[in-house]
């Protein structure tokens, strides 16, 4: 296995490898780079997103290139649920707007399953959008990478 295609931490996870892998999921996500995020995903990664299926790496870049194309501003914050050896339960929630100005926060739940090198073989989401004003969004953080010191979602109510 290329030193190029293993992602730490590796499986079997413990509680804070499985926390640090839903981390680096998160930062990943919200580089917004479709490139950069698809090589955390095996070449033959299978996926459902709401009802998107892809069935491959090109796929999964061309899924992200399209939804980050229509959700605009998007910052995300992932927290752990539950993990076993090579399984990871995430909740999730992330804000957006469209191009006509419209705020949204979407609340997800997936699960993934990793690979021995640490790439998610299999990711499986449900997510509900839900109109917000822009005034009651909550992750105000410059574009980017969540800040340390940013509240998660159980610190935020969420």
């Amino acid at each position: 296995m290329a030193e190029s295609e293993t992602r730490p931490p590796l499986p079997p996870f413990d509680r804070e490898s499985a926390i640090l892998k839903v981390r680096l999921a998160e930062d990943g996500w919200n580089t917004r780079d479709a490139q950069k995020v698809s090589l955390a995903y095996t070449p033959d990664t299978k996926w459902r997103n709401r009802v998107d299926f892809a069935v491959n790496r090109a796929e999964a870049t061309a899924f992200l290139t399209r939804k980050w194309n229509k959700e605009l501003d998007y910052r995300l914050i992932k927290e752990l649920w539950a993990f076993t050896d090579n399984r990871i339960a995430v909740r999730y929630a992330y804000e957006w707007h469209d191009d006509s100005g419209n705020w949204y926060r979407s609340y997800g739940n997936e699960n993934w399953e990793f690979a021995e090198n640490g790439l998610m073989a299999h990711r499986f989401a449900c997510i509900n959008d839900m109109p917000i004003k822009e005034s009651e969004r909550k992750f105000r953080w410059p574009i980017g990478r969540r800040p340390d010191d940013h509240p998660g979602l159980s610190e935020l109510g969420l």
